[in-house]
């Protein structure tokens, strides 16, 4: 078997008095899609951010490609550069064209000369499907024209593993078709994936493994048949049926605001 290629053991993670993470044990292979679902408050994109160190653990360990990111002698920027990420907001310069976004970062963080860093833009956004946008500033393009470019900038440097945080979340109903499609080339390109996410369609189709978290553990692990469509826990079903009947969500939210509020 294949040394996996993100490992996260016995994490922790607190903010004061709040322990958002509570012992987190994950394994992620190679080439494997991992979809983390739960409801908000629960830790999942915590758990994301810990694992490039974005968020430094309170306690445990974090192996990304065989090298420990916790370990306190690490090159934390060698490192990170096998882990490639995209968030719900794009974080695109306005000022820069499309290609000098995806250039910029390979001639600082990896010194790649100005003709090599073009020529791995032009392919990255040919991948997403944006080649004809490489001269347009970002705001001319739609939210998902913008994620896709941030996909594409994350790509350039050439990650090992890709780590998405809702990646959809932002967008208009409209717009998350055609993000979720340049994510499941990459699931069949063989790219890891770990990918915070409320979309179930895509995890049901696209995800290798499913977890499910609440309060800040992992409650369920299995492949999307298991988890999504047969879950052994009460919280996961309870989870499940809010996503499938928004309308009761939100009566539980109101009943929960009037007897103390939601946390």
């Amino acid at each position: 078997m294949s040394r996996p290629e993100i490992e996260v053991r016995g994490l922790h993670k607190s903010f004061g008095d709040n322990e958002v993470l509570r012992g987190i044990d994950l394994e992620i292979g190679q080439g494997e899609v991992v979809c983390v679902i739960g409801p908000s408050g629960s830790g999942k994109s915590t758990l994301l951010r810990c694992v490039n160190l974005l968020e430094e653990p309170s306690k445990g360990q974090v192996i990304v490609g065989g090298v420990e990111l916790t370990d306190p002698d690490v090159d934390i920027d060698a490192a990170r550069r096998r882990i490639g990420m995209v968030f719900q907001q794009f974080n695109l310069f306005p000022h820069l064209t499309v290609t000098e976004n995806l250039t910029l970062p390979q001639r600082r963080v990896l010194g790649r000369g100005k003709a090599e860093a073009a020529r791995v833009a032009a392919e990255n956004l040919e991948r997403v499907g944006l080649s004809e946008k490489a001269t347009a500033y970002p705001s001319s393009l739609s939210g998902g024209q913008q994620q896709r470019v941030a996909i594409a900038r994350a790509l350039a440097m050439g990650p090992q593993a890709m780590l998405f945080d809702e990646p959809t979340s932002a967008l208009d109903p409209e717009l998350v078709g055609d993000v979720l499609a340049v994510m499941r080339m990459l699931a069949n390109e063989g790219m890891t994936m770990m990918v915070v996410t409320h979309e179930m369609t895509f995890a049901r189709e696209v995800a290798d493994r499913v977890v499910f978290m609440d309060g800040g553990l992992v409650v369920e692990d299995g492949t999307p048949a298991q988890v999504i469509g047969a879950p052994r826990h009460e919280r996961t079903r309870h989870f499940l049926s809010r996503l499938l009947d928004p309308a009761m969500a939100e009566v539980e939210e109101e009943t929960s605001d009037q007897v103390g509020g939601a946390t």
